[in-house]
């Protein structure tokens, strides 16, 4: 586990062995419970659970970035209910503990920031949660014993309460007083904390494009105004480290367990080819052969992995970071919003805010090299051009998304783009639109779930084909 300065969370139990004047003291304090929360450590553990958002398997399967090469049923959609529950009694848990809590220890940073870190995180747990399963328990959540069955929220209104505990959390955090400690992201500068929060809130807002393209202008604007991540060095990214408790996922996988069980898909690696985008060789490893050659997505038998392109060695060591959200993201998002008209410029501001995504993309990806970049923006399925850029705008965003496969997968489920088709040989199915509640909570929690299921947005059954609220089938 990592050192205090590494991220192990360890309350220190402080031992009275001289000084001591009242017995009674000494006897009634429990030395495991301490007068004041650790806010951070309890922000530190959540931060811990931030990988899992990105590196999933299935995640990675839906917007097509990865086929198997073996276990192919996992991208022929045959799992159909997820289990949400560890992200509750875990990261979100702690996270409300410190929002709660009256007993923050202000030696470990302003005890404003701990709670605005912990809204911040809050709203950014949530919305990956919501975005997956739609309706899901918020506001009668995270009570403990004081209710075991809570009412599910709808959609709409837990994203109206994110954007409105984003704005708390912005509203409080400070500067004047220091940092506070333990933050393995940003190492607990304040500023850095705002960029993100503001960035976060502009991309939820975008998600709203087809269901309250009002509020959605309004809220974009709100946050764009307020200061979002204006550099690659802000991005909001978890860094692995070199020891087996916490290392990169995708190393645990190909290396530590041996399994090549995926190759890059051959949509991807297609289009890719076609483009001569720089960011391939970062992306894959060339096949036995020295090619880069994509897996076709969903096919039915197991194939030889020599024949084909595995995730890329750099992507893969102990310590590979895992991006989160990113310059690139919020760029592509101005790109989208001045096309849109919700921001000045046009169609000139969206070219000039797509191609420093891609530029911003490719530095991040490619280790700040830029070799091939000026030939890759001159490709004609690249260059920006009015009659098509949204869906290259789009496809770009998705090229740059790349194992970042829910948040992607959000975006392709809005937008519509890149255009992929399901895999093969499934039985019919489609392309997941969202994934289906825990099967527990059939049973745990049935009056509250059956409300939920009867009253989805757009009608349907719990699983894979229907439609979270965001997702309007009309638009």
């Amino acid at each position: 586990m990592r050192k205090i300065n590494k991220y192990i969370l360890i309350l220190a139990a402080g031992v009275c062995f001289t000084g001591c004047t009242k017995f009674d003291d000494d006897i009634n304090t429990n030395p495991n419970k301490p007068a004041k929360v650790s806010g951070t450590q309890l922000i530190a553990n959540s931060e811990m659970y931030l990988p899992g958002i990105a590196n999933n398997a299935y995640g990675s399967l839906y917007p097509q970035y990865l086929a198997n090469t073996t276990y192919i049923d996992d991208a022929r959609y045959t799992t159909v209910n997820f289990n949400f529950y560890s992200l509750y009694y875990g990261p979100l848990m702690n996270l409300e503990s410190v929002i709660n809590s009256k007993t923050l220890d202000g030696n470990e940073g302003p005890v404003e920031n701990q709670v605005a870190v912990a809204k911040i995180l809050k709203a950014y747990f949530f919305w990956h949660l919501t975005d997956r399963w739609g309706d899901l328990p918020y506001s009668q959540a995270l009570k403990g014993s004081e209710n075991l069955n809570p009412a599910y929220d709808k959609q709409e209104q837990i994203y109206d309460n994110l954007f409105l505990l984003l704005d708390e959390a912005n509203a409080t955090l400070t500067n004047s007083t220091g940092a506070i400690k333990n933050d393995i992201v940003y190492g607990g500068a304040s500023l850095s904390w705002k960029k993100f929060a503001n960035t976060i809130h502009m991309l939820m807002a975008l998600r709203l494009s087809k269901v309250n393209e009002n509020k959605a202008k309004t809220e974009f604007n709100k946050a764009l105004n307020a200061g979002i991540i204006d550099n690659n060095a802000a991005n909001f990214v978890y860094k692995h480290l070199a020891e087996e408790t916490n290392e990169n996922y995708w190393y645990t996988s190909y290396t530590r367990q041996g399994r090549n069980w995926y190759a890059l898909s051959k949509p991807l690696v297609d289009l890719m080819q076609g483009t001569a985008d720089p960011r391939l060789a970062t992306y894959a490893d060339k096949n036995a052969k020295g090619n880069y050659v994509g897996l076709a997505y969903g096919l039915s038998d197991a194939v030889k992995v020599e024949e084909y392109s595995l995730l890329g060695s750099n992507l893969r060591k102990q310590t590979s970071p895992v991006y989160l959200v990113t310059y690139a993201q919020a760029l592509f998002a101005k790109a989208e919003a001045a096309k849109a008209g919700w921001i000045p410029g046009g169609d000139a501001a969206a070219e000039t805010n797509y191609k420093q995504a891609i530029e911003a993309s490719v530095r991040q990806w490619n280790n700040n090299d830029v070799t091939g970049l000026d030939n890759f923006l001159t490709q004609p399925e690249v260059a920006y051009t009015a009659a098509e850029g949204t869906r290259k705008i789009a496809t770009q965003r998705w090229v740059h998304l790349f194992l970042n496969g829910y948040e992607s997968w959000s975006e392709w489920r809005r937008t519509g783009f890149p255009v992929l088709a399901p895999a093969p040989n499934n039985n019919n199915k489609q392309i997941p639109r969202r994934e289906g509640y825990p099967t527990q909570e059939r049973l745990n929690n049935t009056n509250n779930y059956n409300q939920a299921v009867s009253s989805f947005p757009y009608g349907g059954s719990d699983n894979l084909d229907a439609r979270v609220w965001w997702d309007n089938p009309n638009k």
